[in-house]
Order: structure tokens, then sequence, then C-alpha cells
């Protein structure tokens, strides 16, 4: 695993981590309904666009993204105590086949709680897989009655 780094996404990278992303939504729910060849340019405009709200870590060995994980950054309403405020999320965690079960996922979830520390993020929630939920456990994450969700026209996106 030393022949593994873990880093901040690059820009020529981006790429390969919309493939990663096509890859993981075949995996779950067969081919998707945007080709591969559509899917990875407008990923890769989005996530330029989005850099300065959305943050990637990936996996990296030797010229190879084999792992993902993005920081989504979300502004809080000011408080008189703190003005400046900001929560984040952890989004698409994802690791490819060939490679799970080596705690890659987790050096992932590590790097991006990193990135949430050192931006003074108030806290970090995650939509987890059922088979994720220990991985997150073993970083602090914790259930939380008061988090509550409503689902808006759901289209069967992940």
């Amino acid at each position: 695993m030393n022949d593994i780094a873990c880093r901040p996404c690059q820009a020529n990278e981006l790429a390969a981590v919309a493939e990663l992303r096509w890859r993981w939504v075949q995996e779950i729910h067969g081919t998707p309904g945007t080709a591969l060849d559509e899917f990875v340019p407008r990923f890769v405009a989005w996530a330029r666009e989005s850099e300065s709200s959305h943050r990637c870590m990936v996996l990296v060995r030797g010229d190879v993204v084999m792992g993902m994980a993005w920081l989504a950054i979300t502004p809080r309403v000011p408080h008189p105590r703190a003005f400046e405020r900001a929560s984040g999320d952890v989004q698409c965690v994802y690791v490819s086949p060939d490679e799970r079960d080596r705690g890659l996922g987790g050096r992932l979830i590590e790097a991006v709680l990193s990135w949430a520390r050192d931006l003074g993020l108030e806290r970090v929630t995650v939509h987890s897989s059922d088979r994720a939920v220990p991985a997150y456990a073993r970083y602090g994450f914790e259930a939380s009655p008061r988090l509550l969700q409503f689902e808006v026209g759901q289209d069967g996106a992940e």
C-alpha cells in the first residue's frame, strides 16, 4: 500500500475521476443512461466550475486513479459568535473493486476529514451505504437523531 498516494486531485486527473464515477453507477445500477464519452467531459466541466464548493481527494498508484472522495462545502448562516461558518458533506467515496478491503476507503475518509479540520468546518455529514457505515464509525461518525432529510423528486441518482 506504500505505492498508493492519497492526495488532492489534480486537474489532469478529473477525466479518470469522472470515469470512476460512471463505473460506480454502472456497478450498482447497470449501464447508465448517459454514455461514458458524453459523461466524462460534462463531469470535468462541472468539477472545474465547482472547485470552490467541491474538493476531490484521490488514490493514485503511478498514474492510475483508483479511488476518490469528495468534500462538499456549504456556507452556513452567520452567528453572532461565529460569522464565517461552513459545514461539509462527504460524497462519492469510491475505491475500484479490485482494490477494496485493504483500508483504502479509510485513507480517503481520513484525508477528507483532515481537509474539513483545516477549513474549520463545524461538522461533516455523510449519506453512507450500509456496507460503509462501520468504516465511517471508525472515524467518529455517529447517527444523529436531529439530522432529518426529505427526498425531493428522487430520480435514482446515487
